[in-house]
């Protein structure tokens, strides 16, 4: 008797296991933030003016018009120093010909020597000493300038930052309360800087005011705006 004896299939022993994973999403998290910046002002008074003046003289003789000037000058560093003015130093000296045209034609007509002046001093005093140097020869004041002092443009810039730091913060936080949110970290900070701000220019003298001896020529200074900038980015 014959038995039939089954075949058996045979697996491979070495098959291979599928892992199946589930897949991974990475999920970066999103800072939301609000970005502002504030300005901030701070006003002070100027204390400082500063003052150009000198000589100008024309003539038909160069020596004679420059000596006079120089004797001129002189006297006003003279009137200067006892008034103890700061920063005084010579910005000019010239002594040019002037001619006139005609036809196509140069003609010397004569000569015109300038020493020109710079100097400090309070504004108080300015305007009085402004009479004085016209009064000993003083022909032009080119410009009168005020401003504060460096210590207290430094200490303005200072409460300027305070201020534009402030104001970033309450725009900031009146967009995020209108919305529903609150204002978290304050995330990055950029500070624009305070500005030096420019000498307020005095508007040129009248001649009746150079050459009037019967009152010291009044001078005001006003005041100055330091101005600030800060930007700030803050998560919400």
């Amino acid at each position: 008797m014959f038995f039939i004896k089954p075949v058996q299939t045979l697996l491979p022993l070495s098959i291979s296991t599928l892992m199946l994973a589930s897949p991974v999403i990475a999920q970066e998290q999103v800072v939301k933030t609000i970005t502002v910046t504030g300005q901030g002002i701070e006003s002070i008074a100027t204390t400082i003016a500063t003052v150009q003046l000198g000589v100008e003289i024309e003539g038909q003789n160069p020596a004679q018009i420059q000596q006079e000037v120089a004797e001129r000058t002189t006297a006003l560093l003279e009137i200067l120093r006892s008034n103890n003015v700061n920063k005084l130093q010579t910005t000019g000296i010239q002594l040019r010909p002037n001619y006139s045209y005609n036809d196509n034609r140069r003609q010397l007509v004569n000569y015109t020597a300038t020493n020109i002046v710079s100097f400090e001093t309070d504004i108080e005093q300015v305007g009085s000493i402004l009479d004085e140097t016209v009064n000993v020869g003083a022909t032009r004041i080119d410009s009168v300038s005020f401003s504060a002092t460096e210590m207290a443009i430094s200490q303005a810039q200072s409460r300027a930052l305070e201020k534009a730091t402030n104001d970033a913060q309450r725009q900031a936080q009146a967009v995020l309360r209108a919305l529903n949110l609150t204002p978290q970290e304050v995330i990055t900070i950029n500070v624009n800087g305070a500005n030096t701000p420019r000498p307020l220019m005095m508007e040129s003298m009248s001649d009746r005011a150079l050459s009037s001896n019967i009152a010291s020529t009044p001078v005001v200074g006003g005041e100055q705006d330091v101005r600030a900038s800060v930007t700030l980015q803050i998560r919400y």
